[in-house]
């Protein structure tokens, strides 16, 4: 990835832009987790990755971007299970696992269900029985066929998200992220990230890493430069008792995106499956301070 330099990157306002409509015409809805939310329907940010990756840097996101990487990582290869995520460094999907969660919907404690991303990407159902892995079949159609424009993954598996009477889903959380469109254009890579509902002081931060990494994980597996990443939210909200946290980012002036690039050890991997989180490392990060103790609704 060839980045700007640092004093030449310009500041983007793409987050903090979702983040202001939602508060200034947001309508207020109640939610399944007992927060009013506010809620604005498709919002998209555009980044173009030479001007810097973007993590962001309204609030300091340091503590927890690799673990984000990692998170996507586990989803890559299969992970479903608390155990698995351990292994890949995350650790924060404990509240969706509960034996509260996962027994009224038939699944073992401790897994959030073969309906959730790790199932859907590694081993979605098929009428032949086994499961496809979609990342797998994306980058080879990439590299056999780049001018295609169905270079697509999808998170959600149908018969397992169902709902209302009689009906059990296979997760005990809907995949929110993980719709993934690709295309070559003018021989560089761009990719675009369909969410269907986003936390955005909490979840979406997150997320932007991920398939913002996923990009450069693509350029290094196809050979084809990575240019820019699309981020489209289609229920982007904001939770009542996330307003402050999201009123401090706003009176903050943004900076500009620091570099991320992949370790000598990441550019060496071959098969997406043997990316971790460790193989990309981070540089000219400038954020304003973290804000503690934003509300996460589970």
């Amino acid at each position: 990835m060839e980045y700007l330099p640092y004093a030449e990157r310009q500041p983007s306002s793409e987050y903090r832009e979702v983040l202001r409509r939602i508060l200034t015409s947001g309508v207020e809805v109640p939610t399944r987790q007992g927060v009013t939310a506010l809620t604005l329907m498709q919002q998209t940010m555009t980044f173009p990755l030479a001007n810097g990756f973007p993590l962001i840097t309204e609030r300091s996101v340091k503590a927890f971007w690799q673990k984000a990487i990692g998170e996507l990582c586990a989803f890559v290869n299969g992970a479903t299970t608390m155990d698995e995520f351990e292994e890949f460094g995350c650790d924060w999907w404990g509240a969706w696992a509960t034996p509260e969660k996962t027994l009224k919907k038939g699944i073992e404690p401790g897994t959030l269900g073969p309906g959730s991303y790790g199932g859907a990407f590694h081993d979605f159902p098929t009428s032949e029985g086994g499961g496809f892995d979609q990342f797998k079949h994306l980058v080879e159609q990439i590299r056999e066929l780049p001018g295609d424009r169905t270079h697509f993954v999808s998170p959600w598996i149908p018969q397992y998200q169902i709902r209302g009477a009689g009906k059990l889903p296979r997760t005990t959380i809907a995949p929110c992220h993980g719709w993934v469109h690709v295309r070559v254009l003018g021989g560089r890579l761009h990719l675009h990230m369909f969410q269907r509902s986003g936390d955005v002081p909490v979840g979406v931060p997150s997320n932007i890493v991920q398939y913002a990494a996923l990009t450069l994980m693509l350029e290094q597996l196809t050979g084809y430069p990575a240019d820019t990443y699309y981020h489209t939210i289609s229920d982007a909200h904001i939770y009542l008792d996330q307003k402050e946290a999201v009123e401090t980012m706003l009176a903050r002036d943004p900076r500009p995106f620091p570099t991320v690039r992949l370790t000598e050890a990441g550019r060496a991997v071959s098969d997406i499956h043997d990316f971790r989180a460790e193989h990309f490392e981070l540089a000219d990060y400038d954020p304003h301070p973290g804000i503690r103790g934003i509300p996460v609704a589970t």
